[in-house]
């Protein structure tokens, strides 16, 4: 059962600022290339103030602290707090209509180059992180469905940590990760956002994590993820759905 609120409610005419079809070929270009493509642009500013104040709200209600790390990325670490996707499906209205919203998904299908389908794994369609202690981060990993549209919300300096690196072009073994040797073989891009900016991710080949905070400080960021046509049949054996379920079979507790 979905829980409306007013605040929720808010009307979104018109979610993307109109972007003539040279700018979606250059936004495409890029991301075909690094697996990544900030589209801050593309999205309207009352829009994103929107997301912030619901991100913020459902933190504050729903937060769940993680401490874990995850075999099926070489134990690569996870430390922040979340809001699982069945949380936010229930409790947000906006984030519900956002991600079903066709002025944002067709420039995303664009520049993709693709259809993107809803996720089939309810677990998976939606994520708020807030990384907010030192040490925190997201660690090395990809995704198992194409696509996600990463709101960055609240971020830190840039001195602070929390920027995102990316190796794009590779592939997720979950039983031979070999993540280290991504690392050593591939150049690793590195991206700073400020609060507000949004990124489009290639995430099932491009690995990626966030740099480890430097000190307490605040980072938020609300995940929506897309499948390709590929993923719609895919099954998935491993027990690594941490976000989800922190006592998950990969995942292995980390005292702070």
């Amino acid at each position: 059962m979905t829980v409306d609120h007013a605040e929720n409610k808010a009307e979104l005419n018109g979610v993307c600022e109109k972007l003539d079809r040279s700018d979606i070929q250059r936004l495409s270009h890029r991301f075909h290339r690094y697996g990544i493509v900030t589209v801050t642009e593309l999205i309207k500013e009352n829009v994103r103030d929107l997301l912030r104040k619901e991100a913020e709200r459902l933190l504050d209600l729903h937060a769940e602290r993680r401490d874990l790390r995850l075999a099926t990325t070489d134990n690569t670490r996870r430390s922040m707090s979340v809001v699982p996707s069945e949380t936010i499906a229930n409790d947000s209205e906006l984030v519900r209509r956002l991600y079903a919203h066709s002025e944002l998904t067709s420039p995303l299908e664009a520049i993709a180059g693709e259809k993107l389908h809803p996720c089939p794994k309810p677990d998976e369609e939606f994520l708020i992180t807030r990384q907010e202690q030192s040490g925190d981060t997201h660690g090395w990993h990809w995704g198992d469905f194409s696509f996600a549209l990463i709101w960055v919300l609240v971020s830190p300096p840039i001195n602070v940590g929390g920027l995102l690196q990316c190796v794009p072009h590779t592939s997720w073994d979950k039983s031979n990760p070999q993540i280290n040797r991504y690392l050593v073989d591939n150049p690793i891009d590195t991206y700073f956002f400020t609060s507000g900016d949004v990124y489009f991710l290639r995430t099932d080949t491009t690995l990626h994590r966030t740099i480890p905070l430097e000190e307490s400080t605040t980072r938020i960021i609300l995940n929506m993820t897309w499948a390709g046509t590929r993923d719609l049949n895919r099954e998935f054996d491993a027990d690594d759905r941490w976000w989800d379920d922190a006592g998950v079979s990969a995942a292995t507790s980390v005292e702070r």
